[in-house]
């Protein structure tokens, strides 16, 4: 009833939780910050112009959007969401956190997987000013974010 995959719908973040890289997704294992039994998190292929290096949160298993998701996954995702904000303002030296979800065409889902998205925030960034629009990165713009990412994580981890 909300699902609006089409048939035979390859999913890009599917294979991601796979690890696998294929030629119908943007994001590498390089792209790779967080995993666990539940979630992955990678840095994502398109920024916005002064939020570059976000992170977005998936599940491993499929789920279209949140009113597919069960419960424990919900809290396993926010727990993760945490953890990134966390890495985030440690790695970054942001201002701020921003987190954000779409479901269905109407609320702007553009990927049927559900996905949390987890913005680095800066003063006075534009975040949600429609213009200018976000653009596509290389491996090589986005790999700095990737591994400081990955050290905020690995220190989070390690106290």
């Amino acid at each position: 009833m909300h699902n609006h995959a089409p048939a035979n719908y390859l999913c890009p973040f599917c294979a991601s939780a796979a690890g696998q890289e294929v030629e119908y997704n943007y994001t590498t294992a390089d792209d790779i910050v967080l995993r666990t039994d539940q979630v992955t998190g990678f840095i994502s292929s398109h920024w916005w112009p002064r939020n570059q290096g976000h992170v977005i949160l998936i599940p491993n298993a499929h789920y279209e959007n949140i009113y597919d998701l069960p419960d424990d996954l919900g809290a396993a995702l926010f727990q993760a969401s945490r953890w990134v904000s966390l890495a985030l303002k440690s790695a970054y030296g942001c201002d701020g956190i921003s987190t954000r979800q779409h479901n269905e065409p109407g609320g702007m889902q553009d990927v049927w997987h559900f996905h949390l998205h987890v913005f680095p925030r800066y003063f006075n960034d534009g975040l949600y000013v429609r213009t200018p629009e976000r653009f596509m990165t290389t491996i090589s713009q986005r790999r700095p974010y990737a591994e400081k990412a990955r050290r905020a994580l690995q220190r989070l981890f390690n106290k």
